[in-house]
């Protein structure tokens, strides 16, 4: 069983807010007409017995925000072993691995971004989305963080890269024939800018030079390791252009869906 949990954060967005949008956008892509619900992998994304698309959270704010996506996460990791979650901004995704590691030993994190997301307290906000991994890595609730397609490191995101042992693979070293390996189970956080604007231009933070959608999905379907969950973030729906930045990540949801479930 897979459940899709979504939350609509976007107060701790440090520039324009509009990812509180994307999960109803998302969802509706996801669920379209126009094409079938199926992964490149052969599996069927819209059998209810095995995917449960869940309502939306209605969120607090502040650090109550952030205990209620860590409780909810906790609470359906009780009854479903796999989560996809839903944004909202990046800040989502340290609450999530905070229930996570606790079910899972030795757990990996595959990011995909243009932002490597390590400042350690940007804006003076500890919960910004520029500092996920940042709390991530500071409590060792990982063994290991994987970044791809980032194009945005300063001199002191070098440094805690260095600090945590972040392995940065960088546009300008990207290779299209990656591939990846894992010992331990995995969890995909996929930032909807680490694709090329051209790609994707429904972000807060366009960032030129990125990955194709299809570097994604290969990617992820090419990766050794067993997937037990993921998110999509910082899709901005008003910054969208004919939808196409809600069909790229109902497809990459589709994607993430078929490695987890038919892996």
């Amino acid at each position: 069983m897979l459940s899709i949990l979504s939350f609509p954060s976007d107060e701790n967005s440090s520039f324009i807010r509009g990812c509180s949008k994307a999960p109803t956008a998302i969802i509706k892509a996801f669920n379209s007409e126009s094409s079938n619900m199926f992964s490149e992998n052969g599996f069927n994304c819209g059998n209810n017995e095995q995917v449960r698309i869940l309502e939306t959270l209605e969120l607090q704010s502040g650090k109550a925000a952030i205990d209620q996506i860590k409780n909810a996460v906790k609470k359906e990791l009780a009854k479903s072993k796999n989560i996809i979650s839903i944004g909202g901004d990046h800040s989502i995704t340290y609450p999530i691995i905070e229930s996570y590691s606790n079910n899972f030993e030795s757990l990996n994190i595959l990011h995909f971004d243009a932002h490597p997301d390590l400042y350690n307290n940007f804006n003076d906000n500890p919960y910004s989305h520029a500092s996920p991994f940042a709390r991530i890595m500071e409590k060792s609730l990982v063994k290991r963080l994987v970044q791809v397609g980032i194009r945005t490191l300063n001199d002191h995101q070098r440094d805690q890269v260095e600090k945590f042992g972040v392995e940065v693979i960088e546009m300008k070293d990207f290779n299209s024939d990656l591939s990846l390996q894992f010992d331990g189970p995995v969890y995909i956080s996929l930032d909807i800018d680490g694709l090329d604007p051209a790609f994707a231009p429904g972000v807060s933070h366009p960032e030129p030079g990125g990955l194709t959608t299809r570097n994604v999905i290969n990617i992820i379907n090419q990766l050794e390791g067993e997937v037990v969950g993921g998110d999509i973030v910082e899709y901005n729906p008003n910054k969208d252009v004919n939808n196409i930045t809600a069909f790229t990540a109902a497809k990459l949801l589709k994607e993430m869906i078929g490695k987890i479930m038919n892996p």
